[in-house]
C-alpha cells in the first residue's frame, strides 16, 4: 500500500522527486506519513479537504478488504 499512495501523491504534486512515505505500524493500525515540498502541501490537501480526503477514502477501501485499518497524515515540516 505505501506504493500506492507514492504513486497517487506523486502524481498531484509539481516536485514529485521529494515525495516520501514512511510507513509506521503500531497496535494493529497502519500510518502513513508522508512528506514532500511545502509548495505541494496544497495541491495534495486540496479545497477543504476533498482531496486528501478522496485519497484516505481510497487507502481506507484497499485496506478493508485486507481486514486492516490505515490513517494518513501529510507531515507539514519535511525536516522532522
Amino acid at each position: 500500500m505505501k506504493y500506492f499512495v507514492e504513486y497517487v501523491v506523486s502524481s498531484l504534486v509539481t516536485f514529485a522527486d521529494e515525495v516520501d512515505v514512511e510507513e509506521v505500524d503500531q497496535d494493529g493500525t497502519t500510518t502513513f506519513y508522508v512528506r514532500l515540498n511545502p509548495a505541494d502541501i496544497g495541491r495534495v490537501i486540496g479545497k477543504h479537504g476533498k482531496t486528501i480526503g478522496a485519497i484516505r477514502s481510497l487507502l481506507q477501501a484497499a485496506a478493508a478488504r485486507d481486514g486492516r485499518q490505515v490513517r494518513l497524515e501529510v507531515v507539514d515540516n519535511p525536516a522532522a
